[in-house]
């Protein structure tokens, strides 16, 4: 493959993925603390795989995002059969404590081989990189920390969240924002590798970038230094 002047790369699934413990202890905090119709540890986990899945497709769908703590608000209320007053519940202290849970319990590399190909770009292609993520349960400013955390913050040059811009992949205009930082670039030398066909493929096909589709094919990350493809 050829090397490009600039990589813009999406997160989740892509280079980083969730440490099991963290969701089950996450499902453990909502079945203790929300939970006034008793409804068990797999109904309560099934909920939250319920939200995000709905929130990740309205997003995509609109090209907007929808909050960590509105998610969070969507959990405790289909716990509660849709019957729940949100008034004695401090967001901004849940989400603390979500933040807290998954620092005790961080992502994971998606792959062993995710610092190699990024060592070799940033040397061998003399390139700039970036994050290019739509986030969820857990927010862009948490996840700089986690990058931060398990080595992988230094390889970009700047990281983009939709939380923080309100806008998610595919929408063109999520990623026009990253291409305004690389404007002095063509844009036959940037790309964009993720791992959703829909958010990340179509999303830079629609603003005219190359792309690559790794993960969830029988492609890895490793594809992007591989001289035979």
């Amino acid at each position: 493959m050829p090397y490009f002047k600039h990589y813009s790369f999406d997160l989740w699934l892509t280079l980083i993925k969730s440490n099991p413990l963290f969701k089950i202890e996450r499902t453990q905090f909502f079945y203790d603390n929300f939970n006034a119709t008793h409804k068990s540890l797999d109904e309560v986990a099934l909920i939250f795989r319920q939200v995000d899945v709905m929130c990740n497709n309205i997003n995509e769908k609109t090209g907007k995002n929808i909050d960590a703590e509105e998610m969070y608000l969507m959990v405790i209320n289909m716990i509660n059969n849709f019957n729940n007053n949100f008034d004695s519940i401090d967001t901004e202290q849940l989400y603390q404590q979500m933040e807290t849970l998954l620092f005790k319990h961080l992502p994971f590399l998606y792959s062993s081989e995710t610092i190699t190909v990024l060592e070799h770009l940033k040397q061998n292609a003399n390139c700039t990189m970036n994050i290019l993520s739509n986030t969820g349960f857990i927010k862009g400013q948490t996840l700089r920390k986690v990058l931060a955390q398990i080595g992988l913050a230094s390889f970009f040059d700047f990281q983009l969240y939709s939380d923080e811009e309100q806008l998610s992949k595919p929408n063109p205009k999520f990623f026009n924002l990253m291409l305004d930082k690389v404007s002095h670039l063509p844009l036959n030398e940037i790309v964009h590798v993720g791992d959703n066909p829909k958010a990340d493929i179509a999303g830079a096909n629609l603003v005219g970038i190359n792309s690559v589709l790794i993960n969830s094919n029988l492609l890895t990350i490793n594809t992007l230094i591989c001289s035979k493809l």
